[in-house]
């Protein structure tokens, strides 16, 4: 990239996702960054899993990912995670972090299943990732199961919405190949809020899974459902993968084998697979945030304008003047 300062972008953006997450609001100002939607099962956990290379996310059937996530990626030496909500405590073991993560999702929503806009955020520091920042919002679901509340399915979606309708979020929409785009969830939704097709990124998960004689070229082509951003396609590892505790690293080799030599992706092999994603992604927020700032910086003085005006009317305040109990008495 060579320029130094395109680097510092996606940590500037964090730090302003950390201050307006611990003051509780987002101050109304849309930041750039990317929400990761898509159905239950549609391999968001193991996108994000494999760029880090752990296994930190809960994982388990129905819903797992009751509140918003926002992982912020940083190129770093040393491997270790910490939380906003647990300041100054750096884990060491991925197997500790999924378990904060399940214990503070209880303590907001309760282990009933029920869902809340309130995000978790979490930083993981490596030499494994790029910069970079994305929200991992819970799956779609149609049926509530167990002891969901009924209209769990609307909100999930409005809790969806509060985050991709926003100009500024780029929609990272993840659609497993062993379904059919027309019915994808993922599509559907990134559909409403970006008509065109600008900000949403494809990833086809699951393409090992496809029938036999059947592939997904036409859409990994981008000729299917066009999308500016173009798809990326990735192999995650299974759930017996997972359970026997498949390391990450092997999973990637095969991945990349798996493009490799196969017939229909042999040509697109060095545009597909998790590396590619990943730095796709970066490369996408950084211009992202690179187009969006200049607004987000005349938001900010704006905004900061308005409160120096506020903190002026209330420099000579003295709660105990009686003018001012009569005037409040008024209004």
């Amino acid at each position: 990239m060579g320029n130094r300062g395109m680097e510092d972008l996606i940590p500037l953006i964090n730090k302003l996702q950390d201050a307006f997450s611990s003051i509780g609001q987002s101050v109304n100002l849309d930041l750039p960054q990317i929400a990761v939607v898509g159905g239950q099962s549609a391999g968001k956990s193991s996108v994000l899993e494999n760029f880090v290379g752990r296994d930190f996310l809960p994982r388990g059937s129905g819903i797992v990912t009751r509140r918003p996530l926002i992982l912020q990626l940083v190129n770093n030496k040393a491997e270790y995670a910490e939380f906003l909500h647990c300041k100054g405590k750096k884990f060491v073991d991925f197997d500790e972090v999924r378990t904060e993560i399940e214990a503070e999702t209880d303590r907001i929503t309760g282990s009933n299943k029920g869902i809340s806009p309130i995000p978790i955020n979490l930083r993981v520091y490596s030499p494994h990732v790029l910069n970079l920042t994305l929200i991992d919002l819970p799956g779609m679901t149609k049926v509530a199961v167990g002891d969901q509340p009924p209209d769990i399915e609307h909100q999930i979606r409005d809790m969806l919405m509060q985050f991709i309708t926003k100009e500024s979020c780029l929609v990272l929409a993840v659609t497993p190949a062993n379904m059919d785009l027309a019915n994808s969830d993922a599509l559907k939704i990134a559909k409403e809020v970006d008509p065109q097709g600008l900000r949403t990124i494809g990833v086809i998960t699951k393409l090992d899974l496809m029938d036999e004689g059947t592939d997904a070229k036409d859409i990994l082509e981008n000729k299917l459902l066009p999308l500016r951003r173009g798809y990326i396609g990735v192999v995650n590892r299974s759930q017996k993968d997972i359970d026997g505790k498949k390391d990450i690293r092997a999973a990637l080799a095969a991945e990349r084998k798996f493009f490799l030599s196969h017939p229909a992706y042999r040509h697109l092999a060095d545009r597909m697979g998790t590396p590619y994603l990943q730095k796709a992604l970066n490369q996408q927020l950084t211009n992202h945030i690179r187009d969006t700032l200049p607004g987000l910086r005349s938001k900010l003085q704006s905004q900061l304008l308005s409160l120096e005006k506020e903190v002026e009317e209330y420099k000579n305040f003295r709660p105990d003047d009686p003018t001012r109990k009569t005037k409040a008495l008024l209004q």
